[in-house]
């Protein structure tokens, strides 16, 4: 498997510009300090991200996004669940394009796996913040 890769599971949704997208993950990764060895990002429906909710965290609400970190080293291990239908939603609710959205869910996940946490008032500016450094990095 590649060091990032990107599949769906439960919608048609294809990642346009794969290659570009791989280049500013691996990007923001290293400006962290570290190297992705694999990251798999899962494009899919609300069910899936759902159920993956209510089994692993045990919250039985809609989210766009669902994170594992099978780090155990220095490199990046983990699989990332994106819900493309909550990603949509947001995009309008938040006036954003679709794509720049997108960026900021899977930047988002990526930002968890590095360490960053969003339960606090300041722990959620603070990933505001790094979210938004990180779309800046968008080639």
């Amino acid at each position: 498997m590649p060091d990032v890769a990107f599949t769906s599971e439960g919608t048609t949704f294809k990642l346009p510009n794969p290659k570009k997208t791989s280049q500013w993950l691996r990007a923001i990764a290293k400006g962290q300090g570290r190297d992705i060895e694999s990251l798999h990002f899962v494009f899919s429906s609300d069910r899936l991200v759902g159920e993956l909710n209510a089994k692993y965290l045990h919250h039985n609400t809609l989210t766009d996004i669902i994170t594992f970190d099978y780090s155990e080293s220095g490199g990046i291990v983990g699989e990332i669940y994106i819900s493309i239908p909550r990603v949509r939603d947001n995009s309008r609710v938040y006036s954003q394009p679709f794509a720049t959205e997108l960026r900021r869910v899977m930047a988002h996940g990526l930002l968890h796996i590095l360490g960053f946490k969003d339960k606090t008032a300041a722990q959620k500016a603070q990933m505001r913040r790094k979210e938004e450094a990180c779309l800046s990095l968008w080639p």
